[in-house]
């Protein structure tokens, strides 16, 4: 194992943490925040000294990752992050535990929108800004950022790729991956311009803006209101809406429309059963709420929002769903599993887990009626290889354990009931955020003991990185030197 490049790598991603730290930090001074400003700054002096250390006292000689140096890399990255990027918060004692800063801070970098804050319009500008921020840096990943900018690439850097971007299959765009990483985050940072721009266009003020695109583009849902979009305009609601459903298509997709390969976009069939879930699921919560509102063009937008927040794991709220009817809630409590596609920033399943699924259970079907038939399971046209579909079957069974575990272990919080619980753990675990019961929109998890938050906040991560690279870098024999 290449222990030094391991290490080595952590410290360029800290290094980049100690920069990204500054643009919030010049954002409280600007407003003339200046000990909120000092706490960043302090927090970007942090991961700047332990990321030189580590660049400085171990420097590989070889740079080659294989795959589970990737994925240790990509864990310890990920916590390591978490821990420095907590600091802000409790030094400004604007979160003085440090266990609930650290719970914010994972909620951020994993796009959950999980939150212990009761309320959010007492927070700093600056430190309001570095908690949306964290969404957007890390939803198309910390490592493919780190990648993107990097003058030099580690060689077989694809392992990371991998072992970061969501999906049971990730392919590059082009020969290098450095180049795949600049081409993913070109489209990520355009879409956030114009999403920015539609958002100022409809009214909204230059800094909600901004915040919420981070919050939109990343699919993490941090707000900076109690009642998170609510209290903004019908247009701006829809604009959210829309660019949620956007940022939840796999970015391969726009990269095809980009070398003018439309057709070929527009054939994907997970994109298709995406569209299709969320166009049923619509019209469903719209029969189920429409008796609450008797207002076609309001069910529409509430539903279409709630929606496209649920599906794409954002969780920026415009009602509070956890007290409309039980049909309305049982989709969105499906949707939450599902999720959006693979390639986006999006958590959950995803939707080519799930078509693979249904179609491996169809092909298990014939071959029981059909014993001497030979059929195979395709997706997007290609047949899909027979490790690619244990590879789902495996995952699938990883993540019900994985979940039933976390369930178990907040079940010790006897005060709260089954429902907060377990949607509280699957919120948490598909990186969605508000879940139903007490941590409902309207709702934090600020009530949880500080063994749940931990509980949560390794669920947070174990959703984001896809369960394996965190349950490899725990075992200890995945450190054994071979």
């Amino acid at each position: 194992m290449n222990y030094r490049m391991i290490f080595y790598t952590v410290g360029k991603v800290l290094r980049m943490e100690s920069i990204i730290l500054v643009l919030p930090a010049i954002v409280s001074l600007i407003y003339g925040e200046y000990f909120p400003a000092a706490s960043l700054i302090a927090g970007a002096a942090v991961a700047l000294v332990v990321g030189y250390a580590l660049l400085l006292c171990l420097k590989p000689k070889n740079t080659t990752f294989y795959a589970k140096e990737g994925l240790i890399t990509v864990t310890l990255a990920w916590i390591f992050i978490s821990l420095i990027g907590a600091l802000p918060f409790v030094i400004s004692g604007e979160i003085p535990s440090y266990i609930d800063a650290v719970f914010e801070t994972v909620s951020g970098f994993t796009t959950t929108g999980a939150s212990i804050l009761r309320d959010v319009t007492v927070m700093s500008k600056g430190l309001l800004f570095w908690r949306s921020f964290t969404h957007w840096v890390g939803g198309m990943g910390i490592l493919v950022f780190v990648i993107a900018l990097s003058q030099k690439s580690p060689d077989r850097s694809m392992n990371i790729l991998r072992a970061e971007m969501p999906g049971p299959i990730v392919d590059k765009l082009v020969p290098k991956t450095r180049d795949t990483a600049k081409i993913l985050y070109l489209i990520y940072v355009v879409f956030t311009l114009v999403l920015i721009i539609f958002l100022l266009c409809g009214g909204m003020p230059l800094f909600d803006s901004v915040v919420h695109a981070f919050g939109t583009a990343g699919t993490g849902g941090f707000g900076i209101k109690a009642d998170s979009i609510a209290s903004y305009s019908p247009y701006l609601q829809w604009v959210i809406a829309i660019f949620m459903l956007l940022f939840g298509i796999n970015f391969n997709l726009y990269y095809l429309i980009l070398i003018r390969k439309l057709r070929l976009a527009l054939s994907s069939g997970e994109l298709r059963t995406y569209l299709i879930i969320v166009l049923v699921s619509v019209g469903v919560v719209c029969y189920s709420i429409y008796p609450m509102y008797q207002n076609f063009g309001e069910v529409l937008r509430l539903s279409v929002f709630q929606v496209s927040t649920v599906i794409t794991t954002t969780g920026y709220a415009t009602a509070d769903f956890a007290s409309w009817p039980t049909l309305a809630r049982a989709v969105l409590v499906l949707l939450m599993f599902f999720g959006a596609c693979a390639g986006s920033t999006a958590g959950g399943l995803k939707i080519s887990r799930v078509v693979i699924l249904f179609k491996k259970i169809g092909n298990e079907l014939r071959r029981a009626v059909h014993p001497r038939s030979v059929s195979v399971v395709k997706f997007e046209g290609k047949k899909v290889e027979e490790d690619t579909l244990n590879g789902v079957g495996s995952y699938l069974a990883v993540y019900a354990v994985s979940l039933l575990c976390m369930f178990l272990l907040l079940s010790i919080e006897t005060r709260f009931d089954f429902e907060t619980n377990f949607t509280a753990v699957v919120a948490c675990f598909n990186n969605i955020g508000p879940g139903m019961g007490l941590v409902g929109p309207m709702g934090s998890y600020a009530d949880y003991s500080v063994f749940s938050k931990i509980v949560l906040s390794f669920g947070m991560l174990l959703g984001r990185l896809e369960i394996y690279p965190l349950l490899i870098a725990c075992n200890p024999r995945t450190w054994i030197r071979r």
